[in-house]
């Protein structure tokens, strides 16, 4: 069947007959054993699945596959998905990249001149874009392959113990691919499917799918789907009660819940969550080191420091425990556990700068240098790795904010009134447009009393009016409805000009209220400074009741704490202890053991051994004959199915040579269009044709002109070059004959005179 599949798609280019050939053959009942040829036949049908884009086909052969290979040999079953996905993938990643390919190729600079009529015509009407119809057309039909593909795998090989590898791999596959290409919708079905994966939970799968849910963890945050996330810690929340004692991933797993909780503005449940992460550090990491502590600690108590004071009206379902989670609560707690004790300096000074100091008007020059000495701090959790590191800066905005309302509170109890230029000075974090949006927070949430009086620029922290005040709008009303009654009763009948009657009487009055109010003035003034003095004595009677409270308190939980380690400690050695006295008797025992029973091990295998062969040979003799018998069978029943695939072979040639005549009559009215459209096609490129053919001509011919011209001078340069050099060699053979005839002149004189010959030079 194998070598048919073959021969129909290289020969005949037929991959769908080939496919349903295939699919016959693995959902016949006569091959429901497991042999290694019916790998191979898996290996191509996968492969014509995803050529062909039949998940429906690949769903279909993967689980028969699986029916016939789980109890034999589970590792081809595995083989077999790991080729279905990774050819899944390779055909996507090629679709993308000619979907690439096809975009950088319309970058020209006309693209008229690379266009069909067809295809502008298109474009035009469908108003698509080039990519956006490139990826509809390549890349998401094989996407969408891919990601059915993922969900078939994952189908086919859930609640298999030996496939738990398999199914982690896959869905951290389909993770990747969701965080790639920003599948929000597939990754909420993915979480979904692997929450229904999770009802026949297997208790040796725990540790399996705890790291799957901390992967989806770590990709719902960064797909900034908080929903998700929150039911993705769920999940692991319930996955890790079912462990007998706490595992160290608690630490990634609250790790993760502060960044949710911070992502979601839920400042507590932010705190609680590092307290979690330090106490669990506490426990579990005895070899941490001082500055990671120390960094640990800082995160915990500024974290719990940027809670906003005032309560925020937390869920309903946490109602009752209001009380007990809450900013008051978390930050003595920290206190009684000794955690701001472990915390930096500079931590420990801003919390008591917050929390215990009163200085309405340096809170804010004492804070920022504090602040800006904790921006550069960070801390990396030591069991979590390959997590980010996390920066104490995150929360300076928080405590900003958080020290504008203490000083707004603290000015508050000191001034009734004040200047708006003179509050913007002693708040030096914010401008006082946002200090205002601040202050209106605190108001609603009945934090403060304060009132902004822009007309005047001044803040007023009462809101009341003052006594005097409303008196002096009693009296003045007052005495305006006794004018009007006197009118009435005692009318006059002409109205006095001189003001001089009136005005020494209204003015004893106006002196008398005045000297009245001021006193009445100065007396609340004075209750208030008493009221003031008496608070502030009570509120340091307190502070010094709770600083030696706190004190014990803390003397006493040292003591516990290491009460504690010790007796954890010396638990553990003698846990130790015990367990290596248990392994060296357990190992005595098993050597013991095995020396007794070796003897009659080996005289059970001699009588095993001769019992197998005369089983084997009795099986041999009986079933010759069945063997036979059903080779017969199968010789008659594929001489069957021949003829019957090859009356299909025959059926379906016929239907496709009428489909053919079929769509050639339908097209035949058109070949008058087309041999127009022809012509003009070929008139159009002859006459372009032979445009370029005469330019071609013309400038081949002043090619060759120039040439011409610049061999006639080359050769016009050489015939000078050589005329010169002859003529060169000629004046100077010339000479020496010259001179050669002057010296046998002057030899021939001298000889004549009887002189000496010259000697020849």
């Amino acid at each position: 069947m194998l070598k048919r599949a073959q021969e129909l798609i290289i020969s005949v280019g037929q991959k769908q007959e080939a496919l349903q050939t295939l699919h016959s053959l693995i959902t016949s009942k006569r091959y429901r054993a497991w042999e290694k040829s019916l790998e191979q036949i898996m290996f191509k049908y996968v492969e014509l699945c995803v050529e062909l884009r039949r998940v429906r086909f690949a769903k279909d052969g993967l689980m028969l596959y699986r029916i016939v290979c789980q109890h034999v040999n589970v590792s081809s079953l595995e083989e077999v998905i790991k080729h279905f996905m990774h050819f899944s993938a390779e055909k996507a990643e090629q679709a993308r990249t000619q979907a690439q390919a096809l975009e950088e190729a319309l970058d020209v600079d006309d693209l008229e001149a690379d266009k069909r009529p067809e295809d502008l015509m298109l474009s035009y009407v469908s108003g698509e874009k080039e990519k956006e119809r490139s990826d509809r057309e390549l890349v998401t039909p094989w996407f969408k392959f891919l990601w059915e593909a993922y969900r078939t795998v994952l189908e086919v090989v859930k609640n298999n113990s030996n496939l738990e590898a398999l199914y982690a791999m896959t869905v951290r596959r389909a993770f990747q691919f969701c965080k790639q290409y920003k599948r929000i919708t597939e990754f909420r079905r993915l979480c979904e499917v692997i929450r229904n994966h999770r009802a026949n939970l297997q208790p040796e799968s725990l540790k399996m799918n705890l790291n799957i849910r901390f992967e989806q963890l770590k990709v719902a945050t960064e797909l900034q789907l908080c929903k998700e996330a929150f039911r993705c810690v769920e999940d692991i929340h319930g996955l890790m009660c079912m462990v007998e004692k706490t595992p160290k991933a608690w630490v990634v797993y609250y790790a993760k819940l502060t960044e949710i909780f911070w992502i979601s503005s839920s400042y507590l449940d932010h705190a609680y969550a590092w307290l979690k992460i330090f106490t669990l550090h506490q426990s579990f990491y005895d070899n941490l080191g001082k500055k990671n502590y120390q960094m640990i600690a800082s995160a915990v108590v500024l974290a719990a420091l940027a809670v906003p004071p005032y309560d925020t009206r937390r869920a309903s379902h946490v109602e009752n425990e209001t009380e007990k989670l809450s900013r008051a609560a978390l930050l003595s707690e920290l206190v009684s556990k000794g955690v701001l004790g472990c915390a930096t300096q500079e931590v420990q000074d801003i919390y008591h700068l917050l929390e215990d100091e009163f200085l309405p008007v340096d809170l804010g020059a004492k804070l920022q240098p504090l602040l800006s000495r904790i921006s550069g701090l960070g801390l990396k959790l030591a069991s979590t790795a390959s997590m980010q590191e996390y920066k104490l800066s995150q929360y300076i905005p928080a405590l900003e904010k958080l020290a504008t309302l203490r000083l707004l509170r603290q000015v508050s109890q000191v001034y009734n009134t004040m200047r708006i230029e003179n509050l913007s000075r002693m708040i030096p974090f914010f401008g006082f447009d946002v200090v205002e949006r601040i202050a209106v927070d605190a108001v609603k949430h009945e934090f403060i009393a304060m009132k902004v009086d822009h007309m005047n620029s001044v803040v007023m922290f009462e809101d009341v009016l003052l006594e005097s005040d409303g008196l002096r709008d009693h009296l003045a009303a007052f005495v305006k409805s006794l004018n009007k009654a006197k009118a009435m009763m005692y009318p006059s009948a002409k109205i006095s000009s001189k003001l001089s009657d009136i005005l020494p009487p209204l003015e004893e009055a106006l002196y008398k209220e005045h000297k009245g109010l001021l006193a009445r003035k100065l007396i609340i003034e004075r209750r208030k400074e008493e009221q003031e003095r008496q608070l502030l004595e009570t509120e340091r009677e307190q502070e010094s009741k709770r600083l030696s409270k706190q004190n014990i308190t803390e003397e006493q939980e040292q003591k516990r704490l290491a009460a504690e380690h010790e007796r954890l400690r010396n638990q553990r050695i003698f846990r130790e202890i015990e367990e290596c006295k248990l392994e060296q008797a357990q190992a005595l025992l098993d050597q013991t053991e095995k020396h007794s029973k070796r003897q009659e091990m080996v005289k059970k295998l001699h009588k095993l051994a001769k019992t197998m062969d005369y089983l084997e040979r009795a099986k041999r003799e009986e079933a010759a004959p069945l063997i036979e018998a059903t080779f017969q069978q199968q010789l008659v029943e594929e001489k069957a199915l021949h003829e019957r695939e090859q009356q299909l072979e025959v059926e379906l040639s016929r239907q496709r040579h009428a489909g053919d005549l079929k769509e050639r009559n339908r097209l035949s009215p058109m070949i008058d269009n087309k041999m127009i459209f022809q012509e003009r096609v070929i008139a159009r490129r002859q006459a372009e044709f032979e445009q370029r053919q005469a330019s071609r001509v013309a400038r081949i011919n002043q090619i060759i002109q120039t040439r011409r011209q610049d061999r006639e001078i080359q050769r016009k340069e050489i015939f000078y070059v050589k005329t010169e050099q002859e003529r060169l060699a000629r004046v100077k053979e010339e000479g020496k004959i010259q001179e050669a005839e002057c010296e046998a002149q002057l030899g021939e004189t001298a000889e004549k005179h009887g002189f000496p010959a010259a000697a020849p030079q």
